[in-house]
């Protein structure tokens, strides 16, 4: 007889499963079976049974559960293992060996594992412990919180073995093994620090160095976003080991990754689609400009800074299904490789939220890699997240570690460290992506300087301090046209689908503003629905109440992204946003805005140029401005927060202030 908390309530004998009845009888089995050999107060099991306050009757509905699960265990044979269900006054106690229940048999083979000391041993017995769970922790119970504080207790049980094991195939030198057992354990669990530092370590082991580094950038988004904080000591120091190690030329072949992603030993349930970090290989030598093993680059031949070991390659991966914007391409390609000035040529790439900012500049900087051979930097500013934006100082850091220099000698100071990682790229060939800048004094520091040097910076800000003041080189997006974002979605959705119905096509790009953010969502929606026809989801679409909502995948959306680019307004310009997303057409002038705001002229003038600025209206032609519809539909369902959404906008001083940058 087998009693199974790991996974649905279940007990076995043989091949045959008992016939268990209801949810509060499983729940009343399963809390036996939680304290086994223990009295368990009737009172006990009506609170955990009943969220909110129990019926009067709950004392004779306990008891039949408990006559009946007695019916049942002596139905099936429960004499013959031990096993007893016995009334103790006004409690339960149910006798039985515990290595009958699989949580009993999961903490002992856990226990006999030694990761470190003995990992070939570790292995099979952690494989074997984690080959007992059959899905979520007591399936099938109530849906109180004493349950689900029992299930997330033994769910951080199985993530501790999980990453037990990862540690024992990296002790074997088994890196694509430990990657694997992580993988989809890390995409169920994105805020577990532990985890994704055990990750990260596997894929850069693995040669997956670009790969492991995205995976800490998404987690520290996620961490600052969901909860404020910023990564923990385990997360950061295996961030600043994957630094080192670059720097140092400790950098082995890409392997290839595990099959599918997938939990090889059935460590975990399978993960959902993969995320961005979680590519193909990395780039075989020379498509990339990185340098095959054994013939590293090192510093410019005679210039300072010189240093041994492999390039720095932090690009993210490259975008997935990335097409057209070949003229923006072509642009920054002129820019960013025209050495005739002598001066560290520098781009802006510039649009609205959800445009595709990144993925252009990404794109690029992977097109044109083995133009930068001494290495290619990215950080992410997180100008426009739902926490701080980062710090000179903090990236400057990363940059000069992955440079190669050691942590102890990292000036603390953001004045220093700027001036030590100009000096060691002087005379190198290096391209620098910095994403997601709110303002061009965020910039500023981490210029590079050298003439051999470039630099692509994305931000939903103009950023025309920079043009003014460092001859940045703006390169706007726009949004996707008809044509176009119907070849996204046929490339996200398969050309024969879309093909199918090209009016409904035409309709969703319309319905997405043509954001190519919005489209990817949408073949989100499509791809987990294969029934659906297009025309179906335009339809839903069409309800303004649900478009958002229906916009949006996980963590990524159209209303996440307006609502960051929101959040740094000033109350003023916030409520001038809303205001114009009463407008019928979208279309208005600065009088008619006045009007909708309530402000005099000048005021008016001075918020639609700062709005203007971020993107988030369009001066179409002289006085002339357009609110995108899915801009009207953000600033309507938020418009009764608007008065509180200046408190950290870009000028500091509500409306009157000076642009950012």
């Amino acid at each position: 007889m087998d009693f199974s908390l790991l996974g649905p309530i279940a007990v076995t004998t043989g091949s045959a499963e008992l016939s268990l009845g209801p949810a509060k009888r499983r729940s009343v089995l399963a809390l036996l079976l939680l304290q086994p050999n223990t009295t368990v107060p009737l009172e006990q099991l009506i609170d955990s049974l009943w969220e909110d306050e129990p019926p009067e009757h709950a004392r004779t509905v306990v008891q039949g559960h408990v006559s009946r699960l007695r019916a049942t265990l002596a139905e099936g044979g429960a004499e013959a293992y031990g096993v007893e269900l016995t009334t103790h006054g006004s409690a339960y106690l149910l006798r039985l060996p515990e290595e009958l229940i699989d949580a009993h048999r999961f903490g002992e083979l856990v226990t006999l594992a030694r990761p470190e000391a003995a990992p070939a041993d570790a292995v099979p017995l952690l494989r074997e412990a984690l080959g007992l769970w059959r899905g979520p922790a007591l399936t099938g119970t109530v849906t109180s919180p004493p349950f689900a504080a029992a299930a997330h207790a033994l769910e951080e049980r199985r993530l501790t073995a999980v990453e037990a094991l990862g540690r024992a195939y990296g002790a074997l030198g088994e890196h694509e093994q430990a990657a694997a057992i992580l993988y989809s354990a890390a995409v169920n669990h994105p805020l577990r620090e532990g985890l994704i530092a055990g990750l990260m370590r596997a894929l850069f082991r693995t040669g997956r160095q670009s790969d492991a580094l995205e995976w800490f950038h998404r987690t520290r988004r996620l961490l600052s976003e969901e909860l404020g904080v910023d990564p923990g000591e385990r997360l950061r120091g295996a961030y600043e080991e994957i630094l080192r190690a670059e720097a140092a030329g400790k950098v082995r072949k890409a392997a290839a990754p595990p099959s599918g992603g997938a939990d090889a030993s059935g460590a975990g349930s399978a993960g959902g689609a993969r995320p961005a970090a979680e590519g193909p290989p990395s780039a075989a030598p020379g498509e990339t400009g990185v340098p095959a093993p054994g013939g590293a680059r090192t510093g410019a031949a005679n210039g300072p800074g010189q240093r041994t070991g492999a390039a720095p390659r932090l690009l993210p991966r490259p975008p997935a299904r990335f097409l057209g914007r070949e003229h923006q391409l072509t642009t920054l390609t002129q820019v960013l490789t025209d050495r005739t000035t002598g001066e560290s040529p520098l781009a802006v790439v510039a649009g609205p939220a959800g445009v595709g900012k990144t993925a252009c500049a990404v794109q690029w900087a992977h097109l044109h890699a083995g133009s930068f051979p001494d290495g290619q930097l990215f950080a992410d500013l997180r100008g426009f997240g739902e926490g701080d934006e980062a710090p000179p100082a903090e990236i400057l850091r990363d940059f000069l570690l992955a440079l190669g220099t050691p942590p102890e000698r990292v000036p603390r100071s953001a004045e220093a460290a700027s001036a030590e990682f100009r000096s060691l790229v002087a005379e190198r060939r290096l391209l620098v992506v910095l994403d997601n800048a709110r303002s061009s004094a965020q910039v500023r520091p981490l210029l590079p300087g050298g003439p051999h040097c470039a630099t692509v910076v994305t931000s939903r800000s103009r950023l025309d301090g920079l043009v003014a003041t460092d001859w940045a080189r703006p390169v706007g997006l726009q949004a996707l046209g008809h044509e176009e974002g119907a070849a996204l979605l046929g490339a996200m959705l398969g050309p024969d689908r879309v093909a199918e119905d090209p009016t409904a096509a035409r309709e969703l790009v319309d319905l997405c503003d043509g954001l190519p953010l919005a489209l990817r969502a949408a073949a989100a929606q499509l791809t987990a629905r294969p029934r659906w026809r297009l025309a179906r989801l335009a339809a839903a679409l069409h309800d303004e109440r649900r478009r958002l909502a229906l916009l949006s995948a996980e963590d990524t959306g159209v209303a996440a992204a307006l609502r960051m680019s929101v959040a740094r307004l000033s109350a003023d310009d916030a409520r001038l946003l809303s205001a114009l997303a009463t407008t019928s057409d979208g279309h208005l002038n600065a009088s008619a805005a006045a009007a909708l705001a309530g402000y005099d002229q000048e005021r008016t003038q001075d918020g639609l140029d700062r709005l203007a600025e971020m993107h988030l209206v369009d001066e179409e032609a002289t006085d002339v401005y357009t609110i995108s519809t899915l801009t009207q539909l953000f600033a309507r369902d938020t418009q009764g927060e608007s008065g509180e959404s200046g408190e950290a906008g870009p000028s500091g001083t509500g409306g009157g202030g000076t642009k950012s940058g």
